[in-house]
């Protein structure tokens, strides 16, 4: 979960319906009383656009910029606008699982401290029980078992990790300020966890994140409700930068028209409701691994990839045996990355390994020719001490018995487009660095904090935006 990505975690989510807490306290007056933020020098150059309520409009796109990278942060993240008056929030960005949630002040039994102050509720935000984004959730977690919740209750929610981390807490509708590609400003209200218990593997560590943006295909995703409100039609994609950030995408207009390859969604005892392009075969090089086809899952939400037992060995012996007589020697680097190799010298450079590794390629069998390669960039990771490390983990030896992650090591570099309403998965190799047609995004201007509006009292400090977004 958000704070202890680097540690090869997996934001795979298993959501459970709870009544744990009493009903929140108000926090109407410290909220309301809050002081908007100045807005930054030259923020009033930009021109103000229309708002809209989030209701009743065509369908439109909206676009983020991401930050981090898979190594050394372990996560990438978007920073968005939530409440009134709207603040920044950080949020690591997660296909595996469907809730958004927020650390919260309502109060706190266990945050850490993260890159914000805590979100604070407000009794009259609060989702009852008979909400339909609470009772998709009831429907997804307690499996025929009834509702958690009477009617007029609030709704309570337990979020738990593949890497054991879990956030607890109560469903809050607010406002969220988002840019759509039309030049309107809309303000949602959206339905969102408020997590006033969060249980990390990182311990008492500092959070890198305020919080995780759920981007399943569920109803209660905040993806599922744009659509639901008519502002986005229910498409998903991101685009990973190889040397870090990257941008998000919801609605299609970013959806390249030719180039990409498609598969259709599959839905399997293995993969449940997450995003899956069914099952493939295994290549190294040319070389079929000689193991039986696998259920494949695509995850923003897993820094690294992971195989089941058998694909992995096998893809581990084939390296070995590739390696055998070349330069390298058994290494031990970082304790996430079990399997690492040191050279004759320091790599420094991805480029510098591939005259000692070969592609990885997954054969989606639902496709047609639908290969997805995975070149060695796409699977290593050079350290700090400029060693090599297997990117590939073993996911049965950390509880996820026989699944298989694609993870954003591996979607590096490659746009991946989960179009909901098609039923379709797609992928397109493209340099992530720079927004395809940036010039014709407005709010993408060199030194915003995830696009800045003149109408929005929201300045960028070091408190508040990422290092690159400070001049």
């Amino acid at each position: 979960m958000a704070g202890s990505k680097h540690g090869a975690v997996m934001l795979v989510a298993i959501v459970i319906a709870a009544a744990l807490f009493p009903t929140i306290p108000s926090t109407h007056a410290a909220a309301s009383a809050t002081t908007p933020k100045k807005p930054r020098l030259g923020a009033s150059t930009l021109p103000t656009p229309a708002v809209v309520d989030g209701g009743g409009s065509r369908f439109s796109s909206v676009v983020f910029p991401l930050h981090g990278d898979v190594y050394p942060q372990g996560l990438f993240y978007a920073a968005m606008t939530i409440g009134d008056p709207p603040k920044p929030y950080f949020l690591d960005v997660d296909t595996g699982s469907d809730l958004t949630w927020l650390q919260c002040d309502a109060p706190c039994l266990h945050c850490t401290k993260g890159p914000h102050p805590l979100y604070k509720p407000v009794r009259n935000k609060l989702v009852s029980c008979q909400d339909p984004v609470c009772l998709a959730v009831q429907r997804a977690t307690l499996s025929g078992k009834g509702r958690g919740c009477k009617p007029n209750e609030q709704c309570d929610y337990v979020v738990k990790y593949a890497d054991h981390g879990s956030s607890t807490g109560v469903l809050i509708r607010d406002g969220f300020t988002l840019r759509l590609s039309n030049g309107s400003l809309a303000r949602p209200h959206l339905a969102f966890g408020c997590g006033y218990d969060q249980q990390d593997t990182a311990g008492s560590a500092p959070a890198a994140m305020d919080g995780v943006l759920g981007l399943g295909n569920g109803k209660a995703s905040i993806l599922s409700q744009l659509s639901d409100a008519g502002l986005t039609r229910n498409v998903i994609g991101h685009c990973l930068g190889r040397h870090g950030g990257g941008y998000l995408f919801f609605g299609d207009g970013l959806v390249p028209s030719s180039g990409v390859t498609w598969v259709p969604m599959s839905r399997s005892t293995i993969s449940g409701n997450h995003y899956s392009p069914g099952q493939a075969s295994f290549y190294f090089g040319a070389q079929a691994l000689g193991v039986k086809q696998q259920q494949m899952i695509f995850d923003s939400g897993s820094s690294f990839t992971y195989f089941a037992m058998q694909p992995y060995q096998a893809l581990l012996n084939a390296i070995m045996k590739d390696l055998s007589g070349k330069p390298l020697k058994d290494a031990r680097d970082d304790p996430a990355l079990p399997v690492c190799w040191k050279g004759p010298k320091p790599f420094k450079s991805i480029t510098d390994l591939r005259k000692y590794f070969k592609s990885l390629v997954l054969n989606f069998v639902s496709g047609k020719k639908a290969l997805m390669e995975i070149p060695p960039e796409n699977y290593l990771v050079i350290t700090k001490p400029g060693n090599v490390c297997l990117g590939i983990l073993n996911g049965t030896e950390v509880g996820l018995r026989e699944l298989n992650l694609v993870g954003d090591i591996s979607m590096q570099d490659m746009m991946v487009v989960y179009n909901n309403e098609k039923q379709q998965i797609g992928w397109v190799r493209t340099n992530c660095d720079r927004l395809p047609n940036a010039d014709e995004w407005d709010g993408f201007e060199e030194g915003h904090c995830q696009p800045q509006y003149g109408s929005i009292s929201i300045i960028p400090d070091p408190d508040q935006c990422p290092a690159s977004y400070i001049q």
